[in-house]
């Protein structure tokens, strides 16, 4: 009996739950929907651009007035037109009884987006909504007119828009060279009811002036629908001029005069200075909230790429309405109006004429090079070889430069000054400057090895550390700078043991990251910054192992030696110089050091002595890095090294390297060439 009652009670639990459940659902249904929450589904469509479904939404008497494509076409034409983004509609706290009288609901609110005008707000709207029956339900519907765009505006009026674009800022030279700057090009086209005329043999004539594929000019010409249009081919330089001659002879060929970002240093600053293009799509979300449109010009590559929140400037516009009277305008009312804002000028410390000269000593090998003011740490010069001329993508591409791009496999877009590199026997001064500072080279002390290999003991296997010349007598430091003598400094090294050999490279910045307004590799001592056996300490003393130095930090390091033992924080603008590492070498190891770098060139033994110029006190070190893939590698290529700086009133430090000079005399290939520099900048 007890166990009957317990069921029936829970059936009746359970038949209990059924109309609990079926009201609530009954409640559910029943429930019309209130103005206030049409009001907010609208918004919701409305704030994503969702213009179908904002006519969805429209009441019966607007859909009688305007159908949907019209609505949406207005839309989207008007949003696109005064780039509206992040819209966001705004209400005070809604409440159905104050806004609903019977049949009809008024509801206030303002919005704020995003617009080529700036960020704006747009007060005093009012949202009308009326209660229709549905499928013979009850539905609220929008009361739509053009007052719902903007307040202002009623039927017959225009939006008009206004673009404000700010000049992009200028890069000059330490003298005031225009290296990136906005001028003239020409933008070469053809005017086609005037050039159909045997049109296959002109297009074939020009394709040949320009060094472009027919296909090229008949895809423009494909792409125009008006015959008394100006279809734009291909832009130039003015300095094209023998092009430009050529194609206007054509009949039919025509030309307009447009502003463009100009590169007057050419190649010899193309990684340096990089170029501009249009936005993509990616770089848009990526720099959301940052002030940049679908239609925004940002840089690329290079300082036009670093510097481009301070050169693209501020655009600005005007969003008005046009008040309309018989296809005329009568009346403007400013909706929101943003003043540009020109970008900045930069004037950077690099040295035109230097910067030219490098490269054209490099010769389009590949190499890269760097030199800077020692006592302010203004850098005059960063050259990557081969490179290319940022001025291809203001103009255009011919196809004999796109075959050789491909034939070196885009090598003329590794920006390599700012890679870092084994620095092989330009380190040693480094090593010499730790070891005579630790007290572990003293000056007194020689090594005294016999041929050109020696190992620590037998625990090396078959390793060996191998130096070029063997003296054939005891070898003290100076003679060690002298020969570049590998033994030596990897025996110094060893002297001065693997922590503090790791630790005193802090020193000269090795291991951080390097505080500079352009982004380089960072310097290291080793990959984890600590050396773990004597085989790569040795191998450290001369710049091999797991070090790696960039030109421009391999030139600051040698720049203590003519700056009282200081390193300066290099800079590429104009500004306040600091010291970035105080008595990175000590004032009487200065001394030493200066001595024995000027030996390298002025002595007849000295691997710099190609160096010598007549009059000038030049010290340097040449350095030559086996690029060996394992410790029996004995067919790595080479990269070939010299560092060279004036010691009388010190204005320069010059750092070179070229790869792959194995076979053509190693750091020997790179001597003349800083030569030739140093002559042209200290004349």
């Amino acid at each position: 009996m007890k166990e009957f009652l317990n069921k029936k009670g829970l059936s009746l639990l359970m038949l209990l739950l059924v109309f609990l459940i079926s009201g609530a659902l009954f409640s559910a249904c029943s429930k019309s929907e209130t103005s206030v929450e049409s009001f907010e589904a609208y918004k919701d469509k409305w704030q994503k651009k969702d213009y179908a479904a904002m006519y969805n939404m429209l009441s019966s008497k607007t859909k009688e007035k305007v159908n949907e494509k019209q609505f949406v076409d207005r839309y989207t034409a008007i949003y696109n037109g005064i780039e509206a983004a992040n819209i966001s509609i705004n209400t005070a706290e809604l409440d159905k009884s104050k806004v609903e009288k019977g049949d009809t609901a008024k509801i206030p609110f303002s919005i704020t987006m995003d617009t080529l005008a700036g960020s704006v707000e747009i007060k005093d709207y009012e949202m009308i909504l009326i209660k229709e029956k549905v499928d013979k339900k009850s539905h609220w519907r929008v009361e739509w007119s053009e007052k719902l765009i903007f307040p202002e505006m009623t039927e017959g009026d225009k939006v008009r828009a206004e673009a404000h674009n700010a000049k992009r800022g200028e890069i000059y030279d330490r003298n005031g060279k225009p290296l990136a700057v906005n001028a003239p090009i020409v933008s070469l086209g053809v005017h086609p009811s005037k050039f159909n005329n045997n049109k296959e043999a002109k297009i074939a004539e020009l394709a040949k002036i320009l060094d472009i594929t027919p296909k090229f000019i008949e895809d423009k010409l494909k792409a125009n629908k008006d015959p008394e249009m100006f279809v734009p081919i291909v832009n130039l330089l003015t300095s094209a001029q023998d092009k430009i001659t050529a194609a206007m002879k054509i009949e039919g060929v025509i030309h307009a005069k447009p502003i463009a970002r100009v590169y007057p240093g050419g190649e010899a600053f193309g990684s340096l200075i990089g170029n501009v293009g249009s936005i993509t799509q990616e770089e848009l979300e990526k720099l959301k909230g940052q002030g940049y449109t679908s239609t925004s010009i940002i840089g690329k590559r290079g300082l036009e790429q670093v510097l481009d929140k301070r050169l693209k400037g501020e655009n600005g516009g005007t969003i008005y309405i046009s008040k309309q009277k018989d296809g005329k305008e009568m009346e403007k009312i400013t909706i929101a109006k943003k003043d540009s804002k020109d970008g900045e000028n930069v004037k950077l410390t690099v040295d035109f004429d230097l910067q030219q000269k490098i490269y054209t000593e490099l010769n389009k090998e590949p190499g890269s090079a760097s030199a800077l003011n020692p006592k302010t740490g203004e850098v005059l010069a960063l050259v990557s070889s081969p490179s290319f001329d940022s001025n291809l993508f203001t103009t255009y591409i011919p196809e004999s430069v796109k075959a050789q791009w491909e034939k070196s496999n885009n090598a003329e877009f590794n920006n390599r000054f700012k890679m870092s590199y084994a620095p092989g026997s330009t380190f040693k001064m480094i090593t010499g400057a730790i070891g005579l500072d630790k007290g572990a080279i003293k000056l007194e002390d020689t090594i005294n090895v016999q041929g050109k290999e020696w190992q620590k003991d037998s625990s090396w296997g078959k390793y060996k550390v191998t130096r070029v010349t063997d003296p054939g007598k005891p070898v003290n430091i100076k003679d060690a700078f002298i020969y570049s003598d590998n033994i030596y400094f990897a025996q110094a090294a060893i002297n001065i043991g693997k922590d503090d050999f790791a630790k005193e490279s802090s020193k000269f910045g090795l291991n951080e990251e390097l505080p500079f307004v352009y982004p380089m590799a960072k310097a290291q001592i080793s990959n984890d910054g600590k050396i773990k056996n004597d085989i790569q300490l040795a191998d450290s003393g001369y710049g091999q192992g797991e070090v790696l130095m960039t030109p421009l930090h391999v030139s600051l390091a040698y720049s203590a030696v003519v700056n009282d033992g200081n390193i300066m924080t290099p800079i590429l603008e104009a500004g306040e110089s600091k010291v970035w590492k105080e008595n990175a070498i000590s004032k009487d190891s200065v001394k030493l050091l200066q001595e024995y770098l000027k030996a390298v060139i002025e002595s007849p033994s000295g691997t710099g002595r190609e160096a010598q110029i007549p009059g000038k006190s030049l010290a340097g070190k040449t350095g030559t890095a086996e690029l060996k893939k394992s410790m029996e590698d004995t067919n790595a290529e080479e990269n070939g090294w010299f560092v060279v700086m004036n010691t009388d009133n010190p204005k320069i430090v010059l750092t070179m390297m070229m790869e792959n000079v194995k076979t053509r005399g190693g750091s020997h290939y790179v001597v003349p060439r800083a030569k030739r520099v140093m002559q042209d900048y200290l004349k």
